[in-house]
């Protein structure tokens, strides 16, 4: 039995802004489910009700840059789960609106010092609960430095056993701050300090990470290739190369009980199956007839759920003006429906394309019923991706028989196998550019296959439906890595 800390700045259901806080509740419950002692540290911000949670006699004395900072511990439970969740309550760092800042494009002018309380914290926590970890497992930059300080400190004070593991979401995002921030993580900086901390002029919580983790993983085997490249890598490429090695993709699973055509709550009384299908066509009625389209079953219905922002493909799909999107829309035999919310530009442009065309319709925001009614109601489901670390519609897409219709990079790259006529094998479209022509002659290809191959489309579905991404298959994953 492996114990085993979580140390995240977000979990689902207490605070998500991304996959993130998805994958640390899902690997986790999925862990504690085989067998091993499994513990999750957070902060508690502000909107996380601690009445219901249990708050322990003892506070943490914390040593951040030159004094202590004192933190309450509360603990809760993951849902449908015996994994415990520890909470580090302190109203200055976390008693406020946001997580990391209070707009997504600024973060928290103090989030050097919040985050590496949460990073020391962790190992204050294992003392109080005379519990040590065979492993530190830290996501993304936020907890990063919880690797530094294990290297750097902790080993020599009772975690010499313990392992530090590093798992990257999103490597472009690294917790950059001002040198003088170095401080919260050490005290006196040397030059082998500095190295350690410090990119291009600033303190870089990913780099410590990247640097001192024994193993590091990203959330795709893809992914784990391509930011060992320039264009991937975010300035971190050439540091990952020297630790190829010790890189290692390993995919997200996803949680069957939530999406899943035969058992979802928000398609009822329509759910249907691989074997029993009919009731697909009962959603995509409804979906069209909500979303104002006209109610067409010949006409082939793609749906986008995202955020817009760059890394979605927003600029090439969106472009203001007669852009890709207004062409297919203009050109093609095809309904679009779009969820969304991110930079008020694209916000704009999909209202004028919604009031401007028959055939394409927006919400503006997110709603999870309509995500589940988009996932399942439509025929295809588009991800032009700059980048995608591993994606996850793209997987509830295949469940539901929605053909996905991806770029070829990261995750969508590993679980989207691209339709190939002569063969009849595919599970999707796949392109390679991420340019207006490619995309708006990927459409076009999708939509004839749909009007010429009708038998190929049902049978790639069949496929699409049987494929299966299971959190149980990541987990022994990471339980491999954790035992080298």
């Amino acid at each position: 039995m492996k114990k085993i800390l979580m140390v995240t700045s977000e979990a689902v259901p207490f605070a998500k802004t991304g996959g993130l806080a998805d994958v640390v509740s899902a690997l986790s419950t999925e862990l504690k489910k085989l067998g091993h002692d499994v513990r999750v540290l957070m902060p508690r911000y502000y909107h996380i009700d601690r009445t219901v949670l249990k708050k322990h006699d003892e506070a943490l004395g914390i040593w951040l840059g030159r004094g202590e900072e004192w933190t309450a511990v509360y603990e809760g439970v993951l849902p449908e789960s015996e994994v415990p969740v520890y909470f580090l309550d302190h109203e200055r760092f976390f008693g406020r609106d946001g997580i990391y800042g209070h707009r997504a494009d600024e973060g928290f002018k103090d989030n050097a010092a919040r985050y590496s309380l949460l990073s020391r914290g962790a190992f204050q926590l294992c003392r109080m609960l005379h519990w040590t970890p065979d492993v530190v497992h830290c996501h993304d930059w936020p907890s990063a430095p919880a690797c530094y300080l294990l290297k750097r400190e902790e080993q020599d004070k009772g975690f010499k056993n313990t392992k530090g593991i590093l798992t990257i979401h999103n490597i472009g995002y690294q917790g950059e701050f001002s040198l003088d921030d170095a401080v919260y993580l050490q005290p006196e900086i040397d030059m082998l300090n500095l190295s350690t901390l410090e990119f291009s002029g600033a303190l870089n919580f990913l780099k410590a990470g990247i640097i001192t983790a024994d193993k590091i993983t990203t959330v795709s085997p893809t992914y784990a290739e391509e930011i060992k490249r320039y264009d991937f890598g975010f300035g971190m490429d050439g540091l990952l190369n020297y630790r190829h090695e010790d890189l290692q993709g390993i995919l997200n699973g996803i949680d069957y009980k939530d999406w899943n055509p035969e058992t979802d709550k928000f398609i009822e009384p329509d759910n249907f199956s691989v074997n029993k299908i009919s009731g697909k066509s009962a959603v995509k009625k409804k979906l069209q007839k909500e979303m104002g389209l006209p109610v067409n079953q010949k006409i082939p219905l793609v749906g986008i759920v995202t955020r817009l922002v760059d890394q979605k493909g927003i600029v090439e799909l969106f472009r203001p003006g007669f852009g890709t999107m207004y062409s297919i829309c203009k050109d093609m035999n095809v309904q679009f429906v779009i969820l969304g919310s991110g930079e008020s530009w694209c916000e704009e442009e999909l209202n004028h394309l919604s009031a401007e065309l028959p055939n394409l319709s927006v919400y503006i925001g997110y709603n999870n019923r309509l995500a589940h009614m988009i996932e399942a109601g439509a025929d295809f489901f588009l991800m032009p991706s700059r980048y995608e670390p591993c994606g996850l519609n793209q997987i509830y897409s295949l469940s539901y028989g929605t053909l996905p219709i991806v770029r070829n990079t990261g995750g969508l790259a590993d679980t989207v196998e691209n339709y190939d006529q002569e063969k009849g094998t595919g599970t999707g479209f796949v392109f390679d550019d991420l340019r207006p022509d490619v995309i708006y002659n990927v459409m076009k290809w999708v939509v004839e296959t749909w009007e010429e191959r009708r038998e190929d489309i049902r049978k790639m579905r069949k496929r699409a439906m049987k494929k299966r991404f299971s959190w149980e298959d990541s987990a022994r994953e990471y339980l491999k890595l954790y035992g080298e």
